[in-house]
């Protein structure tokens, strides 16, 4: 068969196979050029998940005959002339409008600000009508009837309508995110309004037009910058997270993309404050240098390329850690709302009365459940408990005959007083050898003791792996662990590594492993427990990657062992040096798997359920 030149149409219809996968994709190609015209408020209908029609109305400059006749040819635009590394629009390879007009029903209606009347162009399956005049007010207007009606076998490959108008929304979206001084609404048969008015220059108030008024009060702020990328944004607390990565937004030069590099460094940078399986909340605007980052990487332009992916990926792992550690202890709402839900009345709840959102508690409520270890309390807050530091004592004492301690009020000396107005308060009681109830200046704050103090301990691992060899304590005798012959070869292999961490352990025959040393701020812990937990650990890595480099889990599993356990009662001083600690820790409000650490709920709220407000 002889080479040939395909015919324009079929090419067409090629390139939309690229640009064109679904009706979601339209919306954003049409709406890009929306807002490259200058528009400032977008009308959006659909009809049968977009399969039926999409109608996108703008109020931008709008084009004249000559340019409308040019703009549903292939490779046509206004947008860029002669470079590719200088590109300050959304759009600009000229493919959109004809690979649409390919596999669809096409109906472009303009008018420039300074024409007396509108124009009309149609493409229908890449058949280009005569240009003919219209009538419309100032801007341009793009009907998309019929999509994929060229390409039947396209059509097999699209979702339910429901789930593309899901699409369509999010798309609708993730635009108005990265705009919002200008006004966006949604609307169609088979979708309630999405209105988005416009908020200016303000971020923030678009965001929670998008995500909800809980977004501000779950987040925190970002502004970082190094050479010459910046990065701006609000990243959510670690205790407010999400199912999946849906909830994570980000923008390139005011371009939204869902680049993998960005994703990855967002998930890294929440490494050890989230549970497995659970995704951060993010909005990022990235902005350098339109020459330092390549658009150009696919039709669909989501993805980019950074000159210097490093620089990028450091920079905002460097923000987000930096800005959890300075505000990262901010309480979110969600979990003080629920628990004052979980106090109310069954009257009050058959009323659905409200409660008011205060700043305080984290999000979510369940806690940390392992089984009870061997330590008994002590009244001396002043030998620290596993070398760690913390007021609690190594030494096992008698049983403590109440988990509930009564305590002085908070008037009755100056000492008291000053507990109190820590911002963890005053402890008051232990409830169910788990949860420490401490009283502040205008409410009181329930801390998860196992959860808590084991993210103090992974904090120490931390530093002393940073500053050195972490301290170990070498056993009277050494401990003997039957293990399958894979997880003995494996811990084997890693014994240096392991030795760093504080842990010397050594093969003992066939089956076994003998443990030599143990971390000292680990105190007295379940050996072989720690062991088993290290080589299953070990088993999930590549056999390349060392535990240096898996630094934040090997510490993680070893915290695990070296907290104090649910079940363990505790006496008032060992609770109150338990609270100042986590004061004094940086992220000390979420345990190392993501877990909250305590909640708070404000005395106003309190009142409120007794009906004093």
């Amino acid at each position: 068969m002889r080479v040939h030149q395909l015919p324009e149409t079929l090419i067409n219809q090629i390139a939309a196979g690229e640009v064109i996968e679904r009706p979601a994709s339209v919306v954003k190609e049409l709406v890009e050029n929306a807002i490259d015209a200058g528009a400032r408020k977008i009308e959006i209908a659909t009809a049968a998940g977009g399969k039926a029609l999409i109608r996108v109305i703008d109020d931008g400059v709008g084009m004249d005959a000559d340019d409308l006749t040019l703009a549903v040819r292939r490779h046509c635009t206004s947008k860029i002339d002669q470079r590719l590394d200088d590109i300050s629009t959304l759009g600009f390879r000229g493919e959109a409008l004809p690979s649409i007009g390919s596999v669809a029903r096409l109906t472009l209606r303009s008018r420039p600000h300074n024409s007396p009347h509108a124009n009309e162009v149609s493409l229908t399956g890449g058949v280009l009508a005569p240009l003919k005049p219209a009538a419309a007010n100032q801007g341009t207007t793009v009907e998309v009837r019929d999509l994929f009606f060229a390409t039947p076998a396209r059509l097999k490959f699209l979702k339910s309508d429901r789930a593309e108008t899901a699409a369509i929304t999010e798309t609708v979206r993730r635009i108005a995110m990265a705009f919002p001084a200008v006004r966006f609404t949604l609307s169609g048969p088979d979708r309630s309004t999405l209105d988005l008015p416009a908020t200016g220059e303000d971020r923030l108030a678009r965001i929670a037009q998008v995500l909800g008024d809980e977004f501000a009060a779950n987040t925190i702020a970002l502004d970082a910058a190094r050479e010459d990328v910046g990065l701006a944004g609000h990243v959510g607390l670690p205790t407010w997270n999400k199912a999946n990565s849906l909830s994570q937004y980000a923008f390139v030069n005011g371009r939204p993309v869902q680049d993998k590099q960005i994703l990855t460094a967002i998930r890294a940078a929440y490494s050890d404050t989230l549970p497995r399986g659970r995704y951060p909340v993010a909005v990022l605007w990235i902005t350098l240098d339109p020459a330092l980052v390549d658009v150009n990487v696919h039709p669909a332009k989501s993805d980019v390329r950074f000159r210097d992916p490093g620089l990028v990926r450091g920079l905002i792992i460097g923000a987000i850690r930096q800005a959890l550690l300075a505000g990262g202890d901010r309480a979110s709402p969600s979990a003080s709302i629920g628990l004052a839900q979980a106090f109310r009345s069954p009257e009050d709840a058959g009323r659905n009365a409200p409660v008011e959102p205060v700043r305080s508690g984290f999000a979510g409520s369940y806690a940390s459940r392992s089984p009870a270890g061997g330590w008994q309390a002590t009244t001396s807050p002043s030998r620290p408990l596993n070398g760690a530091g913390t007021g609690f004592s190594e030494p096992a004492q008698p049983e403590i005959a109440a988990t509930a301690m009564p305590s002085a009020r908070s008037d009755d000396s100056s000492a008291d007083r000053s507990t109190v107005d820590n911002p963890l308060g005053a402890a008051r009681t232990q409830i169910h050898e788990n949860y420490i109830v401490a009283q502040t200046r205008d409410g009181l704050v329930l801390v998860d003791q196992h959860a808590a103090h084991e993210r103090l301990v992974f904090e120490r691992f931390k530093t002393a792996l940073r500053t050195g060899k972490v301290a170990s304590q070498i056993l009277l005798l050494p401990e003997i662990i039957d293990l399958p012959e894979d997880d003995c070869d494996r811990l084997a292999e890693r014994a240096d590594d392991l030795a760093e961490f504080g842990l010397v352990l050594e093969r003992f025959g066939p089956g076994a492993i003998a443990v030599r040393e143990t971390p000292a701020m680990l105190g007295e812990t379940d050996v072989a427990g720690l062991v088993r937990d290290m080589a299953d650990e070990i088993a999930e890595w590549d056999s390349s990657t060392g535990l240096r480099d898996r630094l934040e889990a090997v510490a993680s599993t070893m915290a695990c062992h070296g907290s104090v356990r649910s079940g363990r009662r505790l006496v008032t001083e060992e609770m109150n040096a338990l609270l100042r600690e986590m004061e004094r820790t940086p992220g000390s409000g979420q345990c190392n798997h993501g877990r909250p650490t305590y909640i708070e709920l404000k005395l106003s709220d309190i009142e409120k359920l007794f009906s004093r407000r």
